[in-house]
């Protein structure tokens, strides 16, 4: 019988994290709850979930060491698995311009994306302040366009499988254009690398709705708000944490 892991949801004390708590645990996982660094190294697989600004959160993270335990554990794309839900997918990436205060103090970037920043620096590139993201994928998190359609970007809509996706085991099974539950107004924008890009959707701009790289997955969407199609997804991520927990131990 397999033994049942123990997921580790970030807590970045930005909003209520139980709907993810009780997805996973739908999903045959014990959700663990958690703002602490050391209980994130340990756990068998990671939640970052989507609450709250790119700044804000950042912020938090890198303040508190959450950052440092995340970036260690992901260990180059073969260390713990780890799936990141909206505003958590985007973290992931180079860099986001969603609450920059005006005021922050800017620190001086080698290049457009920060390269080599802690994550929470604020640097200017391209006209604009960013804060530097995780940085574990390359690309930004940028505003998505108003002109013809409403933002934020609130309901139902497409995932579209993009190469990749056909063999992305968190998308196992996965229907190609299903709707899930999508709420946010900013997304990945086009310097997301094609090689991570498991699927698209095409709201405003196309965007990347779900990015895999070894054992770290990243969706636009709530899969803990998308009924049957996100629980599969969340069954997935808890059967690609179980195989990794029991091929370790």
């Amino acid at each position: 019988m397999a033994s049942i892991p123990t997921i580790a949801v970030i807590d970045y004390h930005k909003g209520n994290l139980s709907s993810v708590a009780r997805g996973l645990a739908r999903a045959g996982a014990e959700a663990l709850v958690t703002d602490d660094p050391a209980a994130i190294r340990r756990a068998d697989g990671i939640v970052l979930p989507g609450v709250g600004s790119f700044f804000d959160a950042i912020d938090f993270m890198h303040a508190s060491g959450q950052d440092a335990a995340v970036i260690e554990a992901l260990a180059g794309g073969e260390g713990t698995p780890f799936l990141g839900i909206c505003l958590g997918l985007q973290l992931l990436f180079e860099r986001g311009d969603e609450g920059v205060p005006e005021d922050a103090p800017l620190v001086s970037a080698p290049d457009a994306a920060g390269s080599g920043l802690a994550p929470a620096a604020v640097f200017e590139a391209d006209g604009r302040r960013w804060v530097r993201g995780l940085g574990v994928l390359p690309g930004s998190c940028t505003l998505l366009p108003s002109v013809r359609l409403k933002v934020p970007h609130v309901g139902w809509d497409q995932v579209h499988l993009a190469p990749a996706g056909r063999t992305c085991p968190l998308l196992s099974g996965f229907a190609e254009g299903a709707n899930l539950y999508f709420t946010h107004s900013y997304a990945l924008d086009g310097d997301v690398s094609e090689d991570d890009v498991a699927a698209r959707t095409f709201y405003a701009r196309a965007f990347a709705s779900v990015v895999w790289r070894g054992n770290i997955f990243g969706c636009q969407f709530h899969p803990e708000k998308s009924s049957a199609h996100g629980l599969e997804i969340l069954r997935n991520f808890v059967r690609i944490v179980t195989a990794r927990k029991e091929g370790r131990a």
